[in-house]
């Protein structure tokens, strides 16, 4: 079976309809225009992504995670995967603020959802409900998968909340499982996410990699801690 791998993981299938995601230390932006290794990112990744995913199906959404497999990999459940990813937003911030006439920091009245075309070579492009379906998505899937995607907004807005952090917005990525179930797949990670301390604004994401806010590790480090409420283990 083919192995996948990615800008930050391998995806290495098994043969019983299961995966190892394995999360790397690499960490890019701007397309892979900006690369750097930060020693322990994907341990901290994959703890977070478990944990959030655990988050999401105590409250009643189904995800791709069957457990964890080691230091810095997850056992998956083997989807068929959507070529799309599903942004919500919930403040002004990134390229939504280069799109809107609205300062960054600013907390949107409802939240928004974006579609993007999973393809690197074409930049990852916005799409709409139109261009989904030429690609062979129905409206009742991406209608779906928005539906699910507001629901895991609903759910982790309150806990980061509760933990005084913002939720700005992030990405998620769906497929469909053999029997036939859309999805919550990927990771949830400060790699596709974008988390700010509720009252300082400081950035607990890849937006300190991005734009040199600081110390990456740190700030993943930091995450971690106020969501488990533990120390991490592993560096």
């Amino acid at each position: 079976m083919q192995v996948y791998e990615g800008k930050a993981k391998k995806v290495i299938p098994l043969d019983d309809g299961k995966a190892i995601m394995e999360f790397k230390d690499d960490a890019t932006a701007f397309n892979g225009e900006k690369k750097a290794q930060f020693r322990g990112k994907g341990w901290l990744n994959a703890q977070i992504s478990a944990f959030l995913f655990k988050v999401l199906e105590e409250n009643g959404i189904k995800t791709h995670f069957i457990g964890i497999a080691g230091d810095n990999r997850l056992i998956v459940e083997r989807l068929k995967m959507y070529p799309v990813e599903v942004v919500v937003r919930n403040v002004v911030a990134g390229s939504l603020k280069k799109r809107l006439p609205l300062e960054e920091g600013t907390e949107l009245p409802e939240p928004i959802i974006e579609l993007y075309y999973k393809d690197d070579s074409l930049g990852d492009p916005m799409i709409n409900h139109h261009h989904a379906k030429v690609l062979g998505i129905s409206e009742e899937e991406i209608k779906e998968m928005e539906s699910i995607a507001l629901k895991v907004n609903e759910i982790l807005r309150k806990y980061f909340a509760e933990r005084g952090i913002t939720l700005v917005d992030f990405k998620l990525e769906f497929g469909r499982n053999e029997r036939g179930e859309i999805v919550l797949g990927d990771e949830i990670s400060p790699d596709t996410c974008r988390f700010w301390d509720a009252e300082t604004g400081k950035s607990l994401d890849k937006d300190v990699f991005r734009f040199d806010k600081g110390d990456l590790i740190n700030a993943y480090e930091e995450l971690y801690e106020r969501l488990t409420g533990q120390a991490p283990t592993r560096r």
